[in-house]
C-alpha cells in the first residue's frame, strides 16, 4: 500500500485494438499489474486522437472505432516501477510509456470490512400461492413497460418476490403468433410475471393488478414452498414463521 510522500505515476498510451498473444494489450497489462500487487490502475478511453502513424481516429468513424486511444495509469513507488518497466515495455509494444515524479498527498484506503453477521441455515416450507400474469411486452403503464410497473408495485406492497419471463413462442386471445426474434424488434412478444407469497398478500394486491392490466390473463395456483437458504440473525424471522404455519 502506498504511503504519503514521493512516488511515480506511470501512463501507458495504447491503441484499443492492440493485442498481445491474442489478448487485448490493456487487459494483459491490467492482469500483470493486478498480480504484481500494484496499488491500483485505471483505464480511460479517448474519443478521438492520433498516434505515431499520424492517422486520425474518432469514435464517430465505425470502421476505426476499435483503434481509439487508451490510457492506463497507476501510481507506485520508484522501486516497484523500476521492477515492472521491462515487462510493461514488452506488453505495450508500439505504445508509449510515460513516467512522472509525483507526490502522494493522501493514499487510498481499503474499505472497512463489515463485521460478519452470524448466519444460520434455514428451511422454509409451507402452503402459499403463485400469481402468474400473462401480458404483452409492449403494454404500458404511465409511460413505462407494464411488466416493469407491476414489479415495482409488488415490491412496494411487500410481495416476497417476482420474476419476469419473456416468451419465445406462443399466442393469446387474438390468436396472433408471437415469436422472439433477437435480430428484429423484441418488444412485441409475450411476457409472464410469476410471484409467490401468502394467499392473503397476493389477494390484497389483486385490485391494483386488475387496474393496471387492461388486457391480459391473471391466474392463481396453490403451491408448496420448500426453500433452503441462509438467514442472518438481523433479518426478521416472521415471514418464515408464517410460511411454516401455512398462513
Amino acid at each position: 500500500m502506498l504511503s504519503p510522500g514521493k512516488a511515480v505515476k506511470v501512463s501507458i498510451y495504447l491503441s484499443e485494438g492492440a493485442t498481445h498473444r491474442g489478448v487485448p494489450v490493456y487487459s494483459s497489462i491490467l492482469d500483470f499489474l493486478f498480480y504484481r500487487s500494484v496499488a491500483g490502475a485505471t483505464v480511460t478511453k479517448g474519443i478521438a486522437g492520433f498516434g505515431a502513424d499520424h492517422n486520425m481516429h474518432s469514435s464517430s468513424t465505425v470502421e476505426i472505432s476499435d483503434r481509439l486511444p487508451l490510457k492506463i495509469e497507476f501510481i507506485e513507488t520508484r522501486e516497484r516501477v523500476d521492477s515492472l518497466l521491462g515487462k510493461l515495455e514488452e506488453l505495450a509494444g508500439t505504445g508509449l510509456i510515460e513516467v512522472q515524479e509525483t507526490t502522494v498527498a493522501k493514499p487510498a484506503q481499503l474499505s472497512k470490512s463489515k463485521t460478519p453477521v452470524p448466519s444460520s441455515h434455514l428451511k422454509i416450507e409451507g402452503k402459499a400461492q403463485m400469481m402468474r400474469i400473462f401480458l404483452s411486452e409492449e403494454d404500458r403503464w404511465k409511460n413505462k413497460p407494464l411488466y416493469e410497473a407491476l414489479v415495482e408495485a409488488m415490491r412496494a406492497n411487500d410481495i416476497a418476490g417476482v420474476t419476469v419471463y419473456r416468451g419465445v413462442l406462443g399466442y393469446g386471445a387474438h390468436r396472433r403468433m408471437h415469436k422472439d426474434k433477437p435480430l428484429l424488434s423484441s418488444n412485441h412478444g409475450s411476457v409472464m410475471l410469476s410471484a409467490i407469497d401468502e394467499a392473503a398478500k397476493l389477494r390484497n394486491i389483486l385490485p391494483l393488478v386488475e387496474e393496471m392490466v387492461e388486457e391480459g390473463l391473471v391466474v392463481f395456483s396453490d403451491v408448496d414452498i420448500i426453500k433452503y437458504g441462509i438467514r442472518t440473525e438481523d433479518e426478521s424471522t416472521q415471514p418464515a414463521a408464517q410460511l411454516r404455519e401455512g398462513r
